[in-house]
């Protein structure tokens, strides 16, 4: 059965900004009984915590971290919904970057980060019957955008993880969502093309899917104007994306 907001206990990485702030609002106004709030630093989440110091809890989690994960888990252990919000994008194609840092840190975040906090709240997600993962991902999960190449594959990893935790936690009642949008107003993709997509459109309508039981959503207009045509050309609109190459 779909899991319902009101009364959910969540945890949203990346809480701090952008998306991962808009989750938080909107969580609220569903009626969540507790939200857990991860960033690397608790600081930057003190003034979101003042808004409902009641119901929001601030934690400190750097998705690459393992003991910061290990923590989360030993504190969190009324969570019911999982939102790996949290990413990163260093905007380099994968041949004119000068190395591969970036893309390592990318596949940290976007794919292990994903991994490991799945891992470690799928337990404690057992442990209600029903619960759900949120994984924020990106259209780029399906199509490549050379100029953010490396990015466009950290997406690509973290949707087959995505399918593959989905598989293995829906003995225990644990449903699993990808979220996949096209370019949001964040301060990681303000430099992307216009429109973009307000960051409140993607958490309704990536709510929405927890609370009807969609698996995979394209949230926003934008987004499922650009899944339709993805839909009845894949190759004509990966060969569109393929004409944008790094600077």
């Amino acid at each position: 059965m779909p899991q319902k907001i009101e009364n959910a206990v969540a945890l949203v990485t990346g809480a701090n900004r952008g998306i991962g702030r808009a989750f938080v609002s909107e969580l609220l106004r569903r009626g969540a009984k507790k939200v857990y709030l991860g960033a690397r630093d608790p600081g930057s989440l003190a003034d979101l915590v003042s808004l409902d110091p009641g119901r929001l809890v601030a934690l400190k989690l750097d998705v690459t971290n393992a003991a910061d994960i290990e923590e989360a888990a030993k504190v969190a252990t009324d969570v019911t919904l999982l939102i790996n919000n949290a990413g990163f994008a260093g905007g380099q194609g994968a041949i004119s970057a000068p190395d591969t840092s970036i893309a390592r840190q990318e596949m940290e975040v976007n794919y292990f980060g994903i991994l490991a906090l799945s891992k470690a709240f799928a337990p404690i997600l057992a442990k209600v019957g029903q619960s759900s993962i949120v994984n924020v991902l990106s259209f780029l999960s399906l199509v490549t955008l050379p100029a953010a190449g490396t990015y466009s594959a950290s997406k690509a990893a973290g949707l087959a993880a995505t399918r593959s935790i989905r598989a293995e936690l829906q003995g225990q009642g644990t449903d699993v969502v990808a979220s996949m949008p096209v370019q949001v107003e964040t301060d990681m993709g303000r430099s992307l093309p216009e429109p973009r997509l307000q960051p409140l459109e993607v958490v309704s309508d990536t709510l929405d899917a927890v609370e009807t039981g969609v698996e995979e959503v394209f949230p926003g207009e934008l987004t499922r104007n650009v899944a339709t045509a993805f839909a009845a050309d894949p190759k004509s609109v990966q060969a569109q994306m393929s004409t944008r190459l790094p600077a």
